[in-house]
């Protein structure tokens, strides 16, 4: 295929979404190229998130539209929307405010294993989410 043809169909057209209507977003720190998080998009996140150049999100636990931060303040200002060769993976390259993790960790990829079993933790701790979310009852 030429690389006209790659681009003949619209962003949207283009993008895969799953039999839910999900498509996975892996977010990426704009400057340092550091994984933040992966989260999932429906059309209408994606719309939302093109229109706004601030990340939302599909919540499959609340079942609604999230957009990033709006609980916490940590928010992402989307940089760049890329899309994979197979139209079914999206990078969103991101400018983060504050913890990108709902834990309080810069990126949600906080943890790494150094033996195959043991882990240790890898990132910086940016806020303390009972302070930002509340207690858990």
């Amino acid at each position: 295929m030429s690389e006209n043809q790659d681009t003949q169909k619209s962003f949207l057209e283009t993008v895969k979404f799953d039999d839910r209507g999900l498509v996975p977003a892996i977010v990426q720190d704009h400057e340092t190229g550091k994984v933040l998080m992966m989260a999932w998009m429906n059309l209408e996140s994606l719309k939302m998130t093109l229109e706004k150049k601030k990340a939302c999100y599909w919540s499959r636990s609340r079942n609604k539209l999230w957009l990033k931060g709006e609980s916490s303040g940590n928010m992402q200002d989307v940089h760049d929307i890329m899309i994979d060769c197979d139209g079914d993976t999206l990078l969103l390259k991101v400018s983060q405010k504050g913890g990108a993790c709902h834990v309080g960790y810069h990126s949600c990829f906080y943890r790494k294993t150094t033996d195959g079993e043991q882990m240790e933790i890898c990132d910086t701790l940016m806020f303390d989410p009972e302070e930002v979310y509340g207690k858990k009852s």
